[in-house]
């Protein structure tokens, strides 16, 4: 079956923090499992490069859009293979074949009539001199009263458009903007309101978030949007007469996943259509703000540009908190993924990030917990069962793995983890499926101190012969049932078992491209590693974080902060 993973898109105008990385890395666990399986699949992304966020921070700054939206991909793209993000295209939204399929699908949009020419009210900035699109707007919602942006009120998730805004300012200059006519297209969203409706009813895999947001949105009916819009950077309207208008970030941005997957097919030679077809299954792996945008939007402009394969599967988290509190990057309250990676592994970011993901409800980082289960979990439970297992067989029986029998019970609990956590992982489950794995290697452990096999040996090495035998399997299989949460761990084990996986191969320094072959010669699926195999040079699999880090990173994080 072929697999379709849409990652989020993050602005290209600031740096990645934790709670950007809480809703990205389900895609890439997803990716890895099901390449592990067998399947066919399609992985993309890219850096949103045209949002109103870059354009506004240009302006102030004093500098071109493409001069930040240049600086911050790079750094996006350095953070995602440092972290090991597997995707098969990492793309850009400014990029020449973005803007050729982008105009191409409004062009669709236009020939089949979900397009209409109207003459409208748009926000002007007298002091500017300029039409002010929606994220230079800012406002009260008039649906909650809470201060909102032009497109869209993060206090209610309601989506807006900056006329509908009370106590309007323009974000630039602080004055009051004032209404003026223009022509714009719009998307004639009402036209789908009962076919969307039906694709809602239908829908399964869907997180409890996006089901009641989507509820909600078309309860209330939907209302036709602006498609184009009066914008200095951005893609060109392709129509003879609105030379100087751009097509809406909105319709763009969201179109990414389906033009990033032509640009793959191009640069590979594949066809990209067995991925945008029935038969295929589609995960869209983003934040709750996210959620209208991939349940109403991308479903509609799908369906009105000729039938293309809508989302499955939304896999919209939470909000990672932090420390408790709001994550807010105009207070500087974050952890920067840039940063972090500099004192840190990926994989014990990816490992808290999993087993405290905002899948149901908001998740909290904090440096004690972080450091706590980094030290109790990975290096305690996980690294100290892998260690202790594999210098014993060093120590005993001169590095070859011994000639034993494989614990029945033990197998059957492998097996059947196997099953479990398949069964988590596809339905995105994926705190609920590490922490399976975890409580099977609590188990692991407790196996080993009751068989005692430093006695053993001593005393009835044919029973330690087994108990070694069987701990190595557990080790195998935890190397593959780990792998698309933890690969440069994971990759580690391969080379302590005789099977050497580089690390680089898990994210070769392309310039798009991310995918990780190494890993399809790893099947989800029982392996025994055969007796006599030479293990690889032992090390620790994880380095223990000194508790007295908590303090040096909570005082890093207040001296950031700005009042």
């Amino acid at each position: 079956m072929p697999i379709f993973i849409g990652g989020a898109w993050p602005y290209a105008n600031g740096s990645l923090h934790l709670g950007h990385l809480s809703s990205l890395l389900p895609g890439d666990i997803l990716a890895r499992y099901y390449r592990m399986k067998g399947e066919d699949v399609l992985y993309v992304s890219g850096s949103d490069c045209h949002g109103t966020p870059i354009a506004i921070r240009a302006e102030k700054e004093g500098v071109e859009p493409s001069a930040i939206a240049d600086f911050y991909h790079q750094e996006f793209t350095e953070c995602f293979r440092q972290l090991g993000f597997s995707y098969d295209l990492y793309t850009r939204t400014d990029a020449p074949h973005h803007y050729h399929y982008v105009q191409e699908l409004f062009l669709r949009l236009l020939n089949s009539g979900c397009l209409e020419l109207r003459e409208v009210g748009q926000t002007y900035c007298p002091a500017c001199s300029k039409f002010l699109p929606d994220r230079y707007v800012e406002g009260t919602c008039p649906r909650c009263g809470a201060h909102a942006r032009g497109d869209q009120c993060e206090a209610c998730q309601s989506v807006l458009d900056p006329t509908d805004l009370t106590e309007r300012r323009c974000k630039l200059c602080g004055a009051e903007p004032e209404t003026r006519s223009t022509q714009h297209y719009y998307l004639l969203l009402s036209r789908f309101q009962e076919e969307l409706e039906r694709y809602a009813r239908e829908a399964e895999g869907w997180r409890e978030n996006a089901v009641h947001l989507t509820r909600r949105y078309l309860e209330e009916g939907l209302v036709d949007r602006a498609a184009t819009r009066d914008l200095p950077w951005g893609i060109d309207v392709p129509v003879e007469g609105f030379e100087g208008k751009k097509i809406y970030v909105w319709i763009e941005a969201v179109s990414g996943y389906w033009t990033a997957s032509r640009k793959w097919a191009e640069d590979t030679g594949n066809d990209y259509l067995p991925f945008w077809s029935e038969g295929a299954l589609a995960y869209y792996i983003h934040g709750k703000d996210n959620i209208p945008f991939h349940t109403v939007i991308l479903p509609a402009l799908l369906l009105g540009s000729g039938g293309l394969h809508l989302p499955d599967r939304i896999v919209s988290g939470e909000y990672l908190t932090l420390e408790g509190q709001k994550i807010s990057t105009s207070r500087g309250w974050a952890v920067w993924v840039p940063d972090v990676l500099e004192r840190y592994e990926p994989d014990s970011l990816r490992y808290f990030i999993t087993v405290n993901s905002p899948e149901k409800h908001d998740g909290d980082f904090s440096w004690h917990e972080f450091i706590r289960s980094h030290n109790g979990e990975l290096v305690n439970a996980f690294g100290n069962f892998v260690h202790r297992s594999l210098v014993f067989i060093v120590k005993s029986f001169d590095g070859r793995v011994p000639n034993g029998r494989l614990d029945e019970s033990i197998e059957r609990e492998l097996r059947g983890l196997y099953d479990r956590m398949s069964a988590l992982i596809e339905k995105a489950e994926l705190k609920k499926a590490l922490e399976e794995c975890f409580g099977f290697i609590r188990r692991a452990n407790k196996y080993f101190d009751e068989r005692k096999p430093w006695s053993e040996v001593q005393t009835n090495p044919p029973h330690a012969a087994d108990t070694l035998y069987t701990c190595v399997q557990i080790i195998a299989n935890l190397e593959r049932l780990l792998s698309p949460f933890l690969p440069f761990a994971c990759a580690k084990l391969a080379g302590f078992l005789g099977e050497p996986r580089p690390l680089s191969e898990l994210s070769e320094p392309d310039t798009e491209t991310f995918q990780a072959d190494a890993l399809q010669s790893h099947r989800w699926a029982f392996t025994e590693v055969a007796s006599g195999t030479v293990l690889g040079s032992i090390e620790p699999l994880f380095a223990r974080i000194d508790p007295a880090r908590e303090a040096e990173e909570t005082e890093r994080l207040a001296a950031k902060l700005k009042a």
